[in-house]
């Protein structure tokens, strides 16, 4: 990764494996507004970031070269070597290879903890745009304002003490639906500090059934929480969609267990497998694989 600044933006020239489409738009995150092709707001960690791309250039606007080495680089990854990660699990596989060729730009984000934990609670039998929606309704009348970006008012996902403050009311004003309950179990739980968000002591085995605790967490949410704001990138997030989606590609139509699907992506993939997983979702949900 090469950048410089120029004009209080940075400017990203030489990168490995992204495209800021493919990354935001995969499923894994909910924060992020597109307004033209390959121009994005993103807000995360209490920032609004401008992110579009010129030519073979990223560049990072309405930021400071300080946050772009303390937060940007971190939540896009910009560390790993997605080339060898890539490598790795499709130069014995077709599928893989086909799912990695189609979407390249595919990274895995760095999220904040307590936010993704949430986000994946309120992501349960939910469609992306509802989601988004949720997320910025709770917002908006829990977190702090931030900054205006193009007449957009921007505000941080609340804090645990922030979002103590919301009752079962306030929060299905914001569109919760029954989720509401497992919220404020959760917020509870990470106030007590029976979940600890800075766990990354913790097997990933002992981390999942922590998360678990919580009231309508399961093993998908828990997985995704994981992989999206832990770096438990050895995770396989399977709910019914991968289920099918991997019964259709790996098991020859065969309707899979979770558990088989679980000892399939470990046998294939390794630590990998929540890298595979992302591919093949984003794949399978273009091409209708499955549906």
């Amino acid at each position: 990764m090469k950048y410089f600044v120029k004009n209080n933006d940075i400017v990203l020239y030489e990168y490995d494996s992204f495209v800021i489409s493919q990354t935001l738009e995969c499923g894994q995150c909910f924060r992020f507004n597109c307004i033209g092709p390959e121009n994005y707001v993103v807000v995360a960690f209490g920032k609004v970031l401008n992110i579009y791309q010129i030519g073979d250039s990223i560049i990072f606007s309405n930021t400071t070269d300080d946050d772009f080495k303390n937060i940007w680089c971190r939540y896009f990854d910009f560390d790993r070597n997605y080339s060898e990660i890539k490598k790795s699990i499709s130069e014995n596989d077709e599928i893989l290879t086909k799912a990695v060729e189609y979407a390249p730009g595919i990274r895995i984000l760095n999220q904040e903890r307590f936010e993704c934990l949430i986000s994946f609670i309120i992501s349960q039998n939910n469609r992306i745009p509802m989601i988004k929606k949720v997320i910025e309704n709770i917002s908006r009348k829990y977190g702090k304002y931030i900054d205006t970006f193009e007449d957009v008012e921007y505000y941080a996902f609340p804090t645990p003490e922030e979002l103590a403050q919301a009752d079962e009311a306030g929060l299905m004003e914001c569109k919760t639906g029954f989720r509401a309950k497992y919220i404020i179990d959760a917020v509870l739980r990470v106030l007590k500090g029976e979940i600890k968000l800075d766990a990354d002591d913790m097997s990933t085995d002992e981390l999942r059934n922590m998360l678990m605790t919580i009231k309508g967490v399961g093993p998908k949410v828990a997985d995704c929480t994981m992989m999206f704001s832990f770096g438990r990138c050895e995770t396989f997030p399977t709910d019914v969609w991968v289920k099918r989606i991997m019964s259709e590609l790996y098991f020859g139509g065969r309707e899979a267990s979770v558990k088989e699907i679980h000892q399939k992506a470990d046998e294939c993939f390794g630590e990998y497998a929540g890298y595979a997983q992302q591919y093949l979702f984003n794949y399978a949900r273009q091409f209708k694989i499955g549906a």
